[in-house]
């Protein structure tokens, strides 16, 4: 098995994924998830949850980027910087870059030199080594994108990635990682007129192609507005979302990569304790050996503010007993390693859309 990416390249690049009015919408007509939730151990201390220690909310000084949902936020290797870029606030869908210093929990406008890439919400971003901040797909308006940018800090310039080979349909809310293989992997995803995917491709930054890595046989229905991540031992987990008259879902499904190719598989994992409720557009951020899921919106329509830990080594669920940021969905959680803590920004519930940033002290990594 290739060695596992650094810590930030393996985190989720908590795709900003997209709500609209048609389509791929929370707001859209609810219906029985495809797993429902479960009896839950909620545990402070668990067998293999981290030490949790409590939500709290950051005063930030100086200026703060506009409140948004559907953006993305993504930490650079040295675990020092954070950079956010676009989303939505209703009407208004933002194109932005912004730093933030997590040592000074500080915010900075990015204001960078040359070309940038169009205002865009519901895309994906991840950190590739050697490349820098990456974002693919998206929406503004009747636009979807399928277009890869990267922005290097030494250089301060953004500059469009070559695609050739099996490139993906543009599209918004699919889920993407940077995988143990150096390739960025993206699956499913929404496009216009009501069309959804359930596809699986790689980008390879060096020899700047997409490849069609959809396995045969069972694989995670169409959906959008869901997560995925990497676990420490090189399988890449996907749980959750929306699909075709049923707002939220609840199924967790594992890809194991094979040797050759065509011979990558998915496997949808029993539940062996516990399981959140159905959801879509949550938070979601890989932590030393598992992952945090909170928030998002439920099978009712209902936001959530709920916190739930997956180790990569089991598939039981554990609830986290914090309370913190009120339920919302579209917000973005990143983890910082080095300061024992996950960090959310933004989202928004029926009327509010939250500029807000909270922690989540996590003093003992597990």
């Amino acid at each position: 098995m290739p060695p596992a990416p650094p810590m930030a390249a393996r985190m989720v690049a908590i795709l900003a994924l997209a709500v609209v009015l048609s389509g791929c919408s929370p707001a859209a007509q609810a219906s029985p998830s495809v797993m429902g939730s479960e009896p839950a151990t909620t545990a402070t201390l668990g067998q293999s949850s981290p030490a949790i220690v409590g939500w709290s909310e950051l005063a930030v000084a100086g200026a703060v980027p506009a409140a948004r949902e559907d953006h993305t936020w993504t930490i650079s290797p040295d675990g020092a910087t954070a950079y956010l870029f676009g989303g939505r606030d209703g009407g208004t869908v933002y194109g932005d870059l912004w730093s933030y210093s997590l040592g000074s929990n500080t915010w900075s406008a990015v204001a960078v030199s040359g070309k940038e890439p169009p205002a865009r919400f519901g895309h994906n971003a991840a950190w590739a080594d050697g490349i820098g901040l990456v974002i693919f797909a998206g929406q503004a308006g009747g636009d979807f994108f399928n277009d890869l940018w990267a922005y290097d800090p030494a250089t301060n310039a953004w500059r469009s990635l070559p695609a050739s080979g099996s490139l993906p349909v543009a599209r918004y809310g699919s889920c993407a990682a940077v995988g143990p293989d150096g390739r960025l992997w993206m699956s499913h995803g929404f496009t216009s007129e009501g069309q959804r995917f359930a596809d699986t491709r790689a980008y390879d930054f060096v020899a700047g192609n997409w490849t069609d890595e959809t396995p045969a046989g069972d694989a995670p229905i169409q959906r959008c507005l869901h997560a995925c991540w990497w676990t420490d031992d090189g399988a890449l987990r996907l749980y959750g979302g929306q699909t075709t008259r049923t707002i939220a879902l609840g199924d967790l499904w594992q890809l194991t990569r094979g040797e050759r190719p065509g011979t990558n598989a998915w496997t949808q994992t029993d539940v062996v304790q516990g399981m959140p409720p159905a959801r879509n557009l949550y938070a979601a951020s890989h932590w030393g050996d598992g992952a945090l899921v909170i928030g998002g919106q439920g099978a009712d329509g209902d936001y959530l503010a709920d916190t739930w830990w997956l180790a990569d080594s089991t598939t039981a669920w554990e609830q986290v007993d914090a309370t913190g940021p009120s339920a919302r969905s579209g917000a973005e959680l990143i983890a910082d390693a080095d300061g024992g803590r996950l960090l959310l920004f933004g989202g928004r519930d029926s009327t509010v859309v939250f500029g807000d940033l909270w922690q989540l002290a996590v003093p003992d990594q597990p």
